[in-house]
């Protein structure tokens, strides 16, 4: 049986980018989250704020490990599996991922040891700054990444010399129309899922009637979060979309599973598409509600696949209930912050275990919509890597095998396995543990540090 290298190494970069991707997407707004508990801890004086922040930055620890660890495994394999991507657009690809490297990788490394080392060690404000600086850090990371993956999504800003893609506008492709709507499309994903855990984890304790100061303060704030940010997400979304509709109407036609030209464009609720006889099975439609969507009118053309050659064509199964599993998670989301706060206000909220049981049983939303979200973009740009401009087939080393990749795969998947596993495990178990009980008061002069001073104190 012949193995195709090119698959292959698709499968490993999906599997790769699959694993690392839960770990940004969680940290980035936990970082967040940890500097909200600092500022308010020093504000306030409040212990709760001091113990949920400890909490908290102990699964932020371990998550942050996990994510530099997988993501580290994904530059490997532009070298080893897409030698030609990397020689055709190095120049463009190189200097995105060496500022992440060098500028938001940096901040947030560095001030993260100050994090985790430097409580009594530097001031009140200035462990303020290092909470503020991390949670950048993360953020400007994510600046970048997105900044490649958007170029490769609608390549602007380049001009090809001599068979190289090279730069010619940094300023478009670092900041141009579909970076500024892409990258805040994922800031607030990042934001909702760590919003959706504390939620899930501030109604876990309730349930179990642990740690009930802890888990009321997470779970009210969890809500107020989730739903102020839920409806704008929506909206960015339908934005992004946008950007899909004017500069990847194929992607757009797959997504929507459409395989004519229509006008008025009808919406496809569900369906099954049947790729072989470009068709839709079951399906479940409305009249017109497919180019008031796309367009904003009732009665825009709107282009199918058929419009486009086969070859140019991406997979339709996964785009198509990939965006559906998407969208269906925020709305989800939706409805547990908006329902919750309701609850809170009638005062309800504590009481209504099947309530806690919906939130808590409601962590994994964000994370399924990341994943939903990048499949999308991914499977839907499809045949291009980069798209209009070079195609996955064309993009592989040439010298790479099928049996290497096989190899490699199967490697990272014992090793993530393990790795993943046990991460996982542990935050399990520091989940299930939870924020600390209050420290007993102690005398003046006493701290964690010299815990001797209470005999100075009795001794006079």
């Amino acid at each position: 049986m012949d193995l195709d290298p090119v698959l292959l190494s698709r499968i490993q970069f999906a599997f790769v980018v699959s694993f690392h991707i839960i770990f940004p997407a969680f940290t980035i707004g936990l970082a967040a989250w940890l500097a909200v508990l600092e500022a308010a801890h020093l504000r306030s004086g409040r212990a709760i704020y001091r113990r949920v922040f400890e909490f908290w930055m102990k699964v932020f620890a371990v998550s942050f490990g996990m994510g530099v660890v997988t993501g580290i495994v994904m530059a490997f394999q532009f070298g080893t599996n897409w030698g030609v991507l990397a020689e055709k657009m190095g120049s463009i690809q190189g200097p995105l991922l060496g500022y992440e490297g060098f500028t938001a990788f940096m901040l947030e490394a560095t001030f993260f040891g100050v994090m985790l080392l430097g409580r009594e060690r530097v001031s009140p404000r200035f462990y303020l700054f290092a909470c503020c600086m991390v949670a950048l850090g993360t953020m400007f990371s994510s600046f970048w990444i997105m900044a490649n993956n958007s170029w490769m999504q609608v390549p602007v800003g380049h001009a090809i010399v001599d068979g190289r893609i090279v730069p010619t506008d940094w300023w478009a492709i670092v900041a141009g129309p579909v970076m500024l709507v892409r990258w805040p499309h994922m800031l607030l994903g990042a934001f909702l899922t760590t919003g959706m855990c504390i939620i899930a984890t501030g109604a876990w304790y309730l349930l179990r009637g642990v740690h009930r100061a802890e888990g009321h303060l997470m779970l009210n704030w969890g809500l107020g979060l989730v739903a102020l940010l839920i409806p704008l997400q929506l909206f960015v979304g339908h934005l992004a979309g946008d950007v899909v509709h004017r500069h990847q109407p194929v992607k757009f036609a797959a997504i929507e599973a459409r395989w004519q030209a229509e006008q008025p464009a009808r919406e496809v609720l569900i369906a099954w598409p049947d790729e072989r006889n470009e068709r839709n099975l079951y399906e479940l439609s409305v009249p017109r509600l497919g180019s008031f969507i796309a367009s904003g009118t009732w009665d825009s053309r709107e282009v199918g696949l058929k419009d486009f050659p086969k070859a140019d064509r991406p997979p339709v199964l996964i785009p198509f209930f990939a965006f559906r599993i998407m969208v269906g998670m925020g709305l989800v989301m939706l409805a547990v912050a908006w329902l919750g706060l309701w609850l809170r206000w009638t005062g309800r909220l504590e009481q209504a275990r099947w309530f806690l049981w919906g939130a808590f049983l409601s962590f994994p939303t964000g994370f399924v919509a990341v994943l939903a979200g990048w499949f999308t973009a991914e499977v839907g740009r499809q045949p291009w890597v980069v798209y209009g401009l070079l195609r996955t087939a064309d993009a592989v080393t040439p010298s790479l095998t099928g049996r290497d990749v096989l190899v490699s795969l199967t490697g990272y998947v014992l090793v993530y396995s393990v790795l993943v596993g046990f991460g996982l495990r542990y935050i399990y178990k520091l989940l299930r543990d939870g924020p600390a009980d209050a420290a007993p008061a102690l005398p003046d002069g006493t701290t964690p540090k010299r815990p001797m001073a209470v005999a100075i104190t009795r001794d006079g």
